[in-house]
């Protein structure tokens, strides 16, 4: 049975199908309630063998504004970046209502986003990661400590 609560992970400004579509498959696996895409750089096409696109909802935004304005009302915005304001995910509780964003593969979130963010989560280690490993990461913390009590 599904806890009261929902959240969803989206990127800003990929450039990659290849990693979208891994996250929107990791996303469905672990029961994200929609996944959404700011300012994609590249054709929007399902990239998966599950058909993710038939059981779990994606919104399309054209920049971040847009999708801030469209948010979730009562939803945490929680930024995965590398910043000096970030806490490490296994010190992270997360929040019951979450949009979990992270940033494009060459340059992280911007600034903007960066400013808009209840909470900023970083995952320890030497360099950032893959977009669709960070991803499949906060999705599998989110997961392990939500439901495996």
């Amino acid at each position: 049975m599904k806890k009261k609560g929902y959240y969803s992970i989206g990127v800003l400004n990929p450039k990659s199908s290849e990693n979208w579509g891994t996250l929107y498959r990791t996303a469905q696996i672990l029961d994200a309630d929609f996944i959404f895409i700011i300012g994609a750089r590249f054709k929007i096409q399902a990239s998966n063998t599950m058909n993710s696109s038939k059981h779990i909802p994606l919104f399309e935004y054209k920049d971040f504004t847009d999708f801030n304005d469209h948010r979730p009302f009562g939803c945490k915005l929680i930024g995965i970046e590398i910043t000096d304001k970030a806490i490490p995910i296994h010190k992270f509780k997360h929040p019951k209502q979450g949009c979990y964003l992270l940033g494009a593969e060459d340059y992280g979130l911007t600034e903007q986003a960066i400013e808009q963010c209840q909470e900023i989560v970083f995952l320890e280690g030497e360099r950032s990661m893959n977009v669709s490993v960070a991803g499949s990461i906060v999705l599998y913390d989110r997961h392990v400590k939500l439901n495996c009590r």
